[in-house]
């Protein structure tokens, strides 16, 4: 872990329950308003800076990369937060439609947007010398973090400048946000979108994972997104595991952050 992690406990009157929040300030970070900074929210907030928190013992390295590209000047000084997931009701909060699949049973992610905006992102204004505005604030995640990602945008456009969507579970209730992207027009400045070939482990699923991420692609290519708005990563051989999402975040940080 790298850089300065500080720790905050969020009760949630949307959600009825209590999570961490981690939040990765700068090198030099200036706590006394002088310097306003761009924020990047992510999902799964304990899998990102640190291993002994994170699934399976292997966490994303966020801190360390983004100390390194800020040393390099590849993104500017920015704070990055982590929400940590319930565990037992990660599932329904990161889903916001009704699923005949029995694992998808009293989805409640068509609150997450809302718990965003109205609890998380108050907080850390009221604490930190954030930025404001969409083109300073990112939103990511992976898997069900980046379905949920993506439905935010959709609920709440105009908020989020810059996503960061990783293996994105697409296939939930029969591809509905497929089907909701195609009549949405109002995408942020930049959106950054990473999938693996061996996510699934069956090579026939690791098929149609893949092809809902190119017709996703597809989708936002037709919405006019182009080369310096959208970035597209089908990773050869790449798994559905924090290992493989963090050796892309320095690509995908850069990407959404940088010149």
């Amino acid at each position: 872990m790298a850089g300065n992690l500080r720790l905050h406990e969020l009760r949630s009157r949307i959600f009825r329950n209590t999570r961490t929040v981690r939040v990765w300030l700068p090198p030099d970070y200036d706590g006394l308003g002088r310097t306003r900074y761009p924020v990047l929210y992510l999902n799964d907030g304990q899998n990102l800076f640190d291993p002994s928190t994170a699934f399976a013992g292997v966490d994303w390295g966020v801190g360390a990369t983004a100390e390194r590209l800020i040393n390099a000047d590849k993104v500017p000084p920015m704070i990055i937060v982590g929400i940590d997931n319930t565990g037992k009701d990660r599932v329904r909060e990161y889903i916001p439609y009704r699923s005949q699949d029995p694992r998808v049973l009293g989805p409640r992610g068509k609150r997450y947007p809302e718990f965003l905006l109205r609890e998380v992102m108050p907080m850390i204004e009221k604490y930190y010398s954030v930025a404001k505005g969409p083109e300073h604030t990112g939103l990511g995640g992976s898997s069900l973090g980046g379905l949920i990602t993506l439905y935010t945008q959709l609920a709440s456009p105009g908020v989020f400048g810059r996503l960061l969507i990783e293996s994105p579970s697409l296939w939930v209730a029969n591809r509905r946000i497929l089907e909701e992207c195609r009549n949405f027009r109002d995408w942020p400045y930049r959106i950054y979108l990473g999938m693996g070939t061996q996510e699934v482990g069956n090579p026939a699923k690791d098929e149609r994972v893949v092809n809902d991420v190119q017709e996703l692609q597809s989708i936002l290519l037709s919405a006019k997104l182009g080369k310096a708005r959208l970035k597209v990563v089908v990773q050869e051989g790449g798994l559905h595991n924090e290992a493989t999402w963090g050796t892309r975040f320095a690509e995908a940080l850069s990407f959404l952050f940088g010149a």
